[in-house]
This record gives C-alpha cells, structure tokens and sequence, in this order.
C-alpha cells in the first residue's frame, strides 16, 4: 500500500535528560554535601538538562528541596543543612524501586503522590557513610538509574581506608605504614587494643595520626604527639567510625591529583601540593573548608614528577575499579618517592575545593567538569559492567 498519502505526524521535541542531585545525608560530612550541591547546581547547563534537587536530611528523610545555590553555602563559619531548604518537614521523594520505572514520587502525609516524572541520571554528591560508600550506588544499581561516579565496589573500597590501602598494596602501589583497630577488638579488651597502638609508635615514632576509618572532610583525625593524648583521640575517631586506623607520619610534601573519566578512558590533571597551614597542625577540616588554606595548582614538581604522579593516579583508579571521577592523594617523602595516602571518589565541589581547581589549571572548566561527568554516567549502564 502506498504511504504518500498518510498524514505525517510533527516531530515530538526532545526531552532534554533529567538530572536529580543527591545532597546532604547522614554522616557527619553532611553539611560539605550541601555546600557542594550549591556549586553543582550553579554550575549545571539549564540549558542542556533538566534539574531536581533532592536532599537527604540528617536522619534519612528523602527530601524536595529549593533549587537555591546562594543558600548552600558556609556563612560565618556555620555549614548550611537540607533541614533549612527542604520544602516539606514532612513530606519524602521516592526513587523506585523497579528497572522498568525511573519516576520519582513526591508525597506527604494526608496528600495525593505527586508524580514528579522521570529521572535519567542521578548526580550524588554525598559524602562518607550512607552515600559515598557504595549504599546509594546499591539503591541506584536496583532502581536500573545510572549515576555519576563509581560503583558498589569502588565506592566501598574508597571509604574504607583500611581495605583501600589493601588493595593498592596489592596493585603495588606504595602506602605508609598503618595499623586498624576494629570495633570488636575495642570492644573485647580495650587494654590489648592500646597498647597495639603503643607497640606501632614503638616501631615507627611519635607523632601519630588517629583516623576514623570511613571517614572523610577530615572530621575526627587528630594529631597525637605523645601517649598522654592517645585516649582522647581514639574517643574522637570513634566518635565518627567505631573502626579506627592509625598511621605514622610520613615527612613530605602533600601532592593531590584529579582523575577523570574521558570517553577513552582515564586522565590525570595536573597535580596539586597543600603547603603546610601555619594556624594548623595538620591539613584539617577548618584549614579545607573554613580557613580556605590555598593550594599551589599545578604543584612545583619537575617534569618528571608531574608524570610519575598522574601515572600513579590513574593506576590508583583502575586498581579500586574506579568510575567518573577520583582525587587521589599522595606524599613526596624526603627521598623522593611517591606514596599514597587515599583516593576520594566523590571530591569536594565547593568553589575552593582542589579536584576542580586542578581541572580548571589543566584546561577542564567547572561547568565543562559537570557536563563530562554526567555525560560519563549517561553512557554507562547499570549492574554488571
């Protein structure tokens, strides 16, 4: 039958993709995920996508948020919250559950579900437990919507700075000397538990670095110069993680580099170096996020530690199976050599966070930084990969 005939009908336009931003959350790092998500938000092409906001308050609540970045920011030394932009104190988003829907549904007590259409891609920007550590990648892998960064695995792998150092140790890649502390052992016999600690300076000296675990921000770290301050700073990392690692300070510089996901494959910024912070002791979250301690971007290294370290970022990526993005951190000890500290899959975006500040110095700008990180999500699947 001949078709010249038939009525054509006019070309439905495009949906442009929608974009969710996950935010805020449970752990203690709650209120940098906030100020991050102001930054995506500015940042983001209106043009190009769709966005929802979504924040998650500090007990769990799954909240519709105003998309307001001028409100997501530090102000006078205090951290902003979803609890302050949530649209509802009641009201809760849900991200289904099954592959074949990707609707999100907005309801409140004694009120109709809202059907707030379709998500294509989900950017979290959470940070630490319940978020960066691989639980909202599972929810994501069951709900079939791709997601920015890395999976399950290299999520958890990312948070866990015992298990993280495991695997680059087994990769070979070069860490510093460290000793953990689990929950049951404290739990057991606080007395054994310290004096491994003890026994670990006896080897490698004072001071020592007290660390939460799964932790990030630097929240919880303390600085210990000597037995009289151990307790205390055990308290504090517990405080946080009831796992605890301990590692001996390595003398050197701190070099930071930038990994991301380009369509074939992983590249390394140019590297950073975080001076010493003369109001601190240490590289802590006043001096990161309150203080705005300043990196030198790129770092004074030579031709030929610039290469070494990019080489060793992306091998620290692909060796935890990484996605979309990494900062990964290094020390350049006295005698040159190049040792990893961590890797952090979902870095800060805050305007003086140092994994943009790195893109942008080697030609990658904030907004083009966003744009290839949702693109990346895009173009992978979810499950198995």
């Amino acid at each position: 039958m001949s078709t010249e005939n038939l009525t054509q009908s006019p070309e439905q336009p495009r949906r442009k993709p929608r974009v969710a931003v996950v935010f805020g959350g449970r752990s203690s790092e709650h209120g940098i995920s906030v100020v991050t998500a102001g930054a995506v938000l500015s940042a983001i092409d209106r043009a190009k996508y769709d966005v929802l906001p979504i924040g998650i308050t500090q007990d769990g609540r799954w909240a519709l948020t105003a998309d307001d970045p001028e409100r997501m920011a530090i102000v006078d030394r205090k951290q902003p919250s979803v609890e302050q932009l949530a649209e509802s104190t009641e009201g809760g988003v849900v991200l289904p559950v099954d592959p074949s829907n990707r609707e999100v549904v907005y309801s409140e007590p004694g009120s109709v579900p809202k059907a707030l259409g379709e998500v294509d891609v989900v950017f979290p920007v959470l940070h630490g437990p319940y978020g960066e550590d691989g639980t909202l990648q599972g929810l994501l892998e069951l709900s079939g919507v791709p997601y920015v960064g890395s999976g399950v695995l290299a999520s958890a792998v990312g948070q866990d700075k015992d298990y993280m150092k495991r695997v680059f140790t087994s990769f070979g890649l070069k860490v510093g000397p460290y000793v953990v502390i689990r929950p049951r052992e404290w739990q057991q016999d606080e007395s054994a538990a310290r004096k491994k600690i003890v026994d670990f300076a006896g080897e490698h000296g004072w001071p020592l670095f007290v660390k939460p675990a799964r932790a990030g921000s630097s929240f919880g770290i303390t600085k210990v110069d000597d037995l009289a301050g151990l307790d205390e700073a055990i308290a504090e990392a517990q405080r946080h993680d009831p796992k605890i690692i301990v590692e001996a300070l390595l003398r050197g510089r701190e070099i930071e580099c930038g990994v991301l996901e380009f369509e074939d494959g992983p590249r390394a910024s140019v590297p950073a170096e975080i001076p010493p912070v003369q109001s601190h002791s240490f590289y802590d979250f006043e001096a990161k996020y309150i203080d705005s301690a300043d990196g030198i971007v790129p770092a004074p290294l030579t031709e030929e530690q610039t290469a070494e370290v990019r080489r060793l970022a992306v091998e620290a990526f692909d060796a935890a199976s990484c996605e979309g993005l990494v900062r990964a951190d290094f020390f350049l000890t006295e005698d040159g050599e190049f040792v990893i500290n961590e890797i952090n899959t979902m870095p800060g975006f805050t305007p003086i966070s140092m994994y943009p500040r790195m893109w942008q110095e080697t030609g990658v700008g904030y907004a083009e930084l966003v744009d290839r990180l949702v693109q990346a999500a895009l173009r992978r699947s979810t499950g198995l990969r």
